[in-house]
């Protein structure tokens, strides 16, 4: 079996990576420059595990990169910033060689590399070193980040091959039918949930498993064309055999060549990748920007002063001088990227470093199509911030702390102390980020209260920026984490703060203490919590208003949902975060500012019907959910119900009659086979493969021959069914031998019997092993549909008395045998990061498929399907963490601006990049014949309509009691009754009466009612006088200081409650 070792520990990823994963462990690469680009790189390549790692740095580390050199602590201030990262990153993941190189890139050290990745390196070295690679077959990178903005380039040679171009596996499908024709017709069947086939026109697919029409199978790939959901177009099959049943059809995916320029032809021919047309000038002008920069830094020797007008005007000379620009120049862009080009910042690092990351992988794996060639970031949105425009080049100018007279009040000269200036004040580390956004921010920065939900992947990389950024470092700064989980070995490649000593230790202490450590300053407080309707005593309505912004880093929508929700109650601001293998997203929440985000929709139904598993399967999806139930019903539940008839006399009692039968009968089997050794485990697991893979295919088709029909004329085998066939079984198999291996080990431990994982042993047990013929049985009824499965046959009393009387005899004898155990039986529940449990299912699993001619699945397809696993990698991750972190910043200017935030939306498989502004909250529907009349609420909704008209879609308004409403607007009460206690519900209803003119028909509290107009007198009058907040224990609430009431009014019809604001109780 193909599992454990690096299978285990990047299992996520290599569901992303595919096979190509298997060639990280040989590749080598360079990467140079360890400021925080590189650092970001090399850390995610280091935990993808590639095999050799070596970094190249010739400066030293000051205190300015301890804000978005993560590697780096404090000590490390004056050393090599590639021997200090070097140490850092060989304790982060053992397997991989780590390296340092602090001498010069010379063409013979070079030759030795697979990929040669360049950050902070000037002009003449990116061109020298591009030649050389592209003359050489290297694959060549260069990423940078200047400020606000970041540029990636890639030229992997002229000839490079990609063997999978697109993310996932090939999609596959059943067949239902197959016409004769010209062109031949496929009709798929329809996947649970009624959804069509997964194919695209111009895919190529082959055929397997098709009776019949066998012409079909293992012929070279043929093109598809889409003619609806459930059916395809292919080629000549009228001279083909009539198609009879079965059979699946798959996707083939051929090797891509791609040709790439060198870096020297790209800057003067340059292929940009942009999100849509509009944004091609503003990225060739940051193109031409950066090649300014380099010839500015190259004249002066250094980079634009912060806001320093004269060389902002001088860059922009430089870029006009260039000769390069195709199409108009975007000067503002120009100085606006100028004008903050001497600052770095950990957001920008954090993305332009993984998308690096993402390219180096893609050269080695030759998974997913690289860029081509150039991609542009920024983020120069930030500028425009009220707070930021205002912004001096003496607001922005860092100073070396204790180098130069502090400047104090009125121009005083202030002298120095031996004490250490505050985190936020200027000759920090926070230099280069005071470079974009003034000393005054960082103070701000300093000062925030933030909640951290989940500390996985994407919640380590968010307070990795946190912690570089400097957020929560100030007195009054606080950052709450909170997770429930544990560190576990398949966590240690994607979560960049645990190591393999952390493992077992809840996370949030673990990141907590890395956060400490990579700026001590922080005011970080580790929490064990799930954020839901169970804690809201400690998580509720004043933790929530008190803060300044929640970051969700949640991999469940029911928790996502639920955030979302108390977040829009309490009018706080909330970044939403998401990540699915090379595909993230980063969703803005900004009360009254952007519209609340969507409920997550109910996850796709896929309930296989309990037939189709049982005697039916088409696909190895099928096979895999049946192999889960059997692993349920061998070695999970027998134990827990044996346990508990042992431990409990009247167990028998407590049964529902209608499968009292069915479990007794499960009880007395576990008992009678209770084996001794591993000898009698080995031939129970030979027993059990013998009753599931021959012996109940026999008794199937015993009782559906091949020749049976559903009706006449109709054969029963055909459409939706395809005919199994038993197995016969072969120790010499390996598939078999997994099966036996696995399942005995099962079976042993449920027991508590040591195992034994000699296959030797069991193939000279499994020799001696006689099994006695199987004879199936006449008139058997095997139910053909979900309706004739769910009909219950009546209970048998007298079976049931037997069994009872049977087993309270067997356990008088056991509770009396002193070598018996309690509890007699281990349950074992399943655990897909447990080798032995997937070697089971995966052999269990593809003997059944084997049945019924279903294609096979490889142990890492069937832990991700059987597991539901979610594919991640680190290079995702980092990514969205460092979008998030830069709508962070706006949050913290307190922007109300809404054409300033974005929404993010990554793909890396071919490095796509969107950033759209969030749609606008409900406010007002704009009359198309005259200028909307604006709110004073939305005065920045009318600089935006006369701005930019036609630019936002400005949503319809709540109508509601002859008033427009804001989805975020809510009706705030005291609810202090006339004898000053808690008001009662006829108080409420009047204060609706009198302050709105509304009469209530209807009031509730959740889904508790708390008063019915329909409800007869009697009722009405007790509803009347209790107070709001009663019985909230028993209807499984939590008393709160406030409540949010819903309400009906009259003529209103109860189903449009999303027009009503809600009603906030404030409770004494």
């Amino acid at each position: 079996m193909a599992g454990g070792g690096a299978a285990g520990r990047y299992s996520r990823q290599l569901f992303v990576l595919g096979g190509g994963a298997r060639r990280l462990p040989g590749a080598a690469v360079l990467v140079s420059g360890l400021r925080g680009t590189g650092a970001q790189a090399a850390t995610a390549l280091v935990l993808a595990g590639t095999g050799r790692v070596v970094l190249h740095d010739r400066g030293a580390a000051c205190t300015a990169d301890l804000a978005q050199q993560f590697l780096l602590g404090e000590s490390d201030v004056g050393q090599n910033r590639a021997e200090a990262s070097r140490r850092v990153l060989a304790e982060l993941n053992p397997c991989v060689a780590v390296g340092a190189h602090t001498g010069e890139l010379s063409e013979a050290f070079l030759a030795s590399f697979q990929v040669v990745l360049l950050t902070e390196s000037p002009l003449e070295e990116q061109l020298r070193i591009g030649d050389f690679c592209h003359a050489c077959g290297i694959c060549f990178i260069v990423a940078n980040t200047k400020g606000l903005a970041g540029q990636l380039f890639c030229d992997f040679g002229e000839r490079f091959v990609v063997d999978d171009p697109a993310e996932g596996d090939p999609v596959c499908g059943a067949v239902q039918h197959i016409s004769q024709g010209n062109p031949g017709v496929v009709t798929c069947m329809g996947a649970e949930g009624s959804r069509g086939h997964p194919f695209c026109d111009g895919d190529l697919v082959t055929f397997s498993g098709v009776e019949g029409m066998t012409e079909l199978n293992g012929r070279e790939p043929i093109p598809v064309r889409v003619l609806d959901a459930f059916r395809l177009e292919i080629g000549d099959t009228s001279s083909f055999s009539p198609y009879r049943s079965g059979g699946q059809i798959s996707q083939v995916r051929l090797p891509q060549v791609h040709s790439y320029e060198p870096l020297r032809q790209a800057l003067a021919e340059p292929k940009i990748w942009v999100a849509s047309t509009k944004e091609v000038p503003r990225s060739r002008s940051l193109h031409a920007a950066f090649q300014a920069l380099h010839a500015f830094h190259k004249e002066q020797g250094r980079l634009p002063r912060p806001r320093a007008p004269a060389d902002t005007e001088r860059v922009l000379e430089l870029a006009r001088s260039l000769g390069t620009q195709q199409g108009p120049l975007d000067e503002d862009i120009v100085r606006a990227f100028a004008s903050v080009s001497a600052g770095d910042l950990c957001p920008m690092a954090s993305i332009i470093g993984a998308l690096a990351a993402q390219e180096v992988l893609k050269a080695i794996t030759r998974k997913f199509v690289p860029l081509d060639q150039w991609l542009y970031l920024d983020a120069l949105e930030c500028l425009v911030l009220e707070g930021a425009a205002r912004l001096t080049e003496e607001d922005c100018a860092p100073v070396r702390a204790c180098a130069e007279p502090l400047v104090g009040a009125g121009g005083a000269t202030v002298a120095h102390t031996h004490a250490a200036p505050p985190s936020w004040q200027r000759g920090s580390r926070y230099d280069g980020q005071i470079a974009v956004f003034g000393t005054a921010f960082q103070e701000l920065l300093s000062r925030q209260k933030y909640l951290v939900v989940g500390a996985g992947a994407i919640g380590c990389e968010l307070l990795k920026n946190f912690a570089m950024i400097g957020l929560a470092a100030g007195p009054d700064g606080d950052l709450t984490i909170t997770d429930m989980d544990t560190i576990a070995p398949s966590n240690l490649p994607r979560q960049l703060l645990y190591r393999s000593a952390d493992i077992s230790k809840p996370k949030s202490v673990v990141a907590a203490a890395a956060v400490r450590r990579m700026n001590p300053d922080v005011r970080v407080t580790a929490h064990q919590n799930q954020v839901g309707p169970a804690t809201e005593q400690l998580y509720g309505d004043d933790f929530f208003r008190h803060l300044d912004g929640v970051a969700s880093a949640l991999d469940t929508l029911e928790a996502r949902s639920y955030l979302e929700s108390r977040c829009l109650r309490c009018l706080t601001p909330l970044l939403d975060s998401g990540t699915e293998g090379p595909r993230g997203n980063v969703l803005a929440m900004v009360p009254t500012v952007t519209k609340p985000l969507e409920p997550a929709g109910d996850p796709a139904d896929d309930t296989v019907p309990l037939c189709t598993l049982r005697f039916f399967p088409r696909t190895i999806q099928h096979t895999l959910q049946w192999a889960r139930d059997e692993f349920e019903g061998l070695f999970q539940l027998p134990a827990e119900h044996v346990n508990r008839f042992m431990e409990d006399p009247a167990f028998s009692e407590q049964l529902p009659a209608r499968n009292a039968v069915e479990v007794l009968e499960r009880v007395r089997g576990s008992l009678q086979e209770r084996p001794r050794d591993w000898q009698d485990c080995v031939c129970w697991a030979h027993r059990h493969w013998q009753s599931r893979y021959h012996n109940a295919i026999v008794q199937l088709l015993h009782t559906f021959p091949l020749e049976h029909e559903s009706s006449p004329g109709v054969p029963f085998w055909a459409g939706d069914r395809s005919c199994p066939h038993p197995l016969t079984f072969n120790p010499d198999n390996d598939t078999h031998l997994d099966y036996i291996l696995a399942a005995a080990h099962l079976f042993a431990q449920t027991h508590k019997v040591p195992p034994c994982s000699d296959r030797e042993t069991a193939l000279s047990i499994l020799s001696s092993v006689v099994l006695p013929p199987f004879a199936p049985q006449d008139g058997l009824q095997i139910p053909l549909a979900e309706e004739q499965e769910e009909a219950q046959a009546p209970v048998d009393h007298r079976r049931l008395a037997e069994l009872i009387q049977d087993l309270a005899q067997r356990r008088q004898e056991l509770v009396g045998a002193e070598e018996v155990q309690v509890p007699l039986m281990e349950p074992i529940h399943f655990e897909k990061d447990n080798d032995i449990h997937m070697n089971f299912i995966t052999a269990a699993s593809n003997l059944r498929a084997e049945n019924y001619s279903i294609p096979p699945a490889d142990w890492l397809t069937s832990k991700r399907i059987a597991g539901r696993i979610v594919p991640a990698i680190i290079t995702t991750t980092a990514a969205v963490a460092g979008l998030a972190c830069l709508e962070v910043y706006k949050l913290v200017w307190g922007c109300r601006d809404p054409s300033c935030y974005r929404n993010s939306h990554l793909n890396l498989s071919d490095c796509r990049l969107f950033r759209v502004q969030p749609p606008l909250p409900h406010t007002y529907r704009p009359d198309p014949f005259s200028r909307p009349a604006v709110p004073q609420l939305w005065g920045w909704a009318a600089r935006v309509w006369g701005a930019s008209a036609g630019r936002y879609t400005l949503l319809p308004p709540w109508q509601y009691g002859g008033r427009e409403w804001s989805c975020w607007d809510r009706l705030e009460m005291r609810a202090v009754g006339a004898d000053g206690q808690e008001m009662m519900v006829q108080e409420v209803l009047d204060w609706l009466q009198k302050t709105h003119g509304w009469t209530v028909t209807m009031l509730l509290r959740g889904h508790t009612v708390l008063y019915d107009s329909e409800a007869d007198e009697e009722e009405q009058a007790r509803q009347r006088v209790q107070r709001i907040s009663e019985n909230l224990e028993d209807a499984g609430e939590l008393r709160q200081r406030e409540l949010q009431l819903f309400y009906v009014c009259e003529g209103e019809d109860a189903e449009a409650g999303d027009a009503r604001p809600p009603l906030l109780c404030s409770l004494p």
